[in-house]
């Protein structure tokens, strides 16, 4: 995340900003000029000398009450000043008498931030970037409120609204490194596995070796099921990062789906050695065992995980597999049951306790278990087809 933007610290630098565009003008003026007069009060306030400033632009507006340039630099003095009514009126008059003065709009809006009047400040700061997009104040404040926008949408479990604000920041800043990286993680929790891609590889291209934005891109790729794509990025997060026990789960989880049951054992093994106390890697250990019939070790692996999380749905549904394999249909029924009471929303897990019930003569309750299944399996294809995949800036135009 960047810095807390300081609205008057940024005045400061605008000031000087608008010091340098004064004084091209001032250079073949008279020593009286507007504009030099301008130019002086410009410097003054960049130099914290507020009172000499307020004198030079107060003898500008009595020569000329409509100069927009001198009512804009006062309003910066009144907003260090604390007087951030009369900076508002101020700047408002700059406006009217210059809409097209990208400063004004750009230090009214630095002032609403400064009084928590966001959406006021997002609409003056995009002004002054639509009349000059090289405003470093106003870009530097738009993104940073967008990010906070962002951030607290996010908080609240407001994805979509967070991924808007995301999605607006990097417009305006399409290789800010930070930017690409919250864009990626929210794109993760909407299922946009591709523009989440997309996204912390633009990270990487900024900061090659961030850890992070390699371990999520990982997770994007193992979302769309391109596991090699997922292996290789897991693999470069345990070299960055030797210590993390997720990192060598992830990669193992890569490998099993590849089907290299062996090194994805190596793997979870390796993950267990540098946290003992955990529960993901004994849990793919144990499918990995399921699957292979060795279920007395799969039950022991199993046993580990849920001795962490008891209530773990995904162990309960494999544990309930194994008794089911075994021809221990009530044992099984109890522990699909089980995992459904702490999520109802895993597929697998229906459809074991339909298969279950059917081999124990529980037909009517085997249909409604199958139907539950076949239903989260329709929802989660129709979720991947309704998910469009968000333009990236500028290509509607390409």
């Amino acid at each position: 995340m960047r810095a807390t933007i300081t609205p008057c610290r940024v005045l400061l630098v605008a000031s000087a900003f608008l010091f340098a565009r004064i004084s091209l003008a001032a250079q073949s003026s008279n020593p009286q000029s507007a504009a030099l007069l301008l130019q002086k009060a410009a410097t003054e306030i960049s130099a914290g000398q507020l009172d000499p400033a307020e004198k030079e632009l107060q003898s500008v507006l009595r020569a000329e009450p409509g100069e927009y340039r001198a009512l804009d630099l006062l309003g910066v003095v009144r907003v260090l000043q604390h007087q951030e009514t009369q900076a508002e009126d101020l700047f408002a008059q700059a406006v009217r008498r210059k809409p097209d003065f990208a400063p004004a709009h750009s230090h009214l809006g630095l002032l609403y931030l400064k009084l928590a009047r966001t959406e006021d400040a997002i609409r003056e700061l995009r002004e002054a970037l639509r009349l000059d997009p090289h405003r470093t104040d106003a870009v530097g404040a738009l993104i940073h409120t967008l990010q906070e926008q962002a951030q607290a949408a996010s908080e609240s479990g407001n994805w979509d609204e967070a991924l808007r604000a995301l999605k607006d920041a990097r417009n305006y800043a399409p290789d800010d490194p930070d930017i690409q990286y919250e864009f990626g993680m929210v794109a993760l929790q909407l299922s946009l596995n591709e523009d989440a891609a997309e996204a912390f590889r633009r990270t990487l291209k900024v900061r090659a070796r961030d850890a992070l934005a390699v371990y999520n891109l990982g997770r994007a790729f193992m979302e769309q099921s391109k596991f090699e794509d997922a292996r290789i990025e897991f693999a470069d997060y345990v070299k960055i990062r030797p210590n993390d026990p997720s990192g060598y789960c992830a990669l193992g989880m890569t490998l099993a789906a590849l089907e290299r049951s062996k090194e994805a054992r190596n793997e979870f093994e390796r993950s267990i050695s540098i946290a003992p106390a955990q529960t993901e890697a004994y849990y793919r250990l144990g499918l990995l065992d399921l699957e292979s019939g060795d279920y007395n070790a799969a039950r022991q692996n199993l046993d580990h995980a849920l001795e962490r999380e008891p209530k773990n749905p995904a162990a309960l549904t494999a544990l309930g597999r194994i008794e089911f394999e075994q021809k221990h249909y009530p044992e099984a029924v109890s522990m699909l049951q089980e995992a459904v009471a702490g999520d109802a929303s895993l597929r697998e897990t229906h459809y074991y306790l339909g298969l279950t019930l059917a081999r124990l003569g529980r037909k009517q309750e085997s249909t409604e278990q199958l139907e539950i299944a076949t239903q989260l399996e329709h929802e989660q294809v129709q979720r991947r087809r309704t998910i469009l995949r968000i333009a990236e800036p500028g290509a509607q135009g390409k």
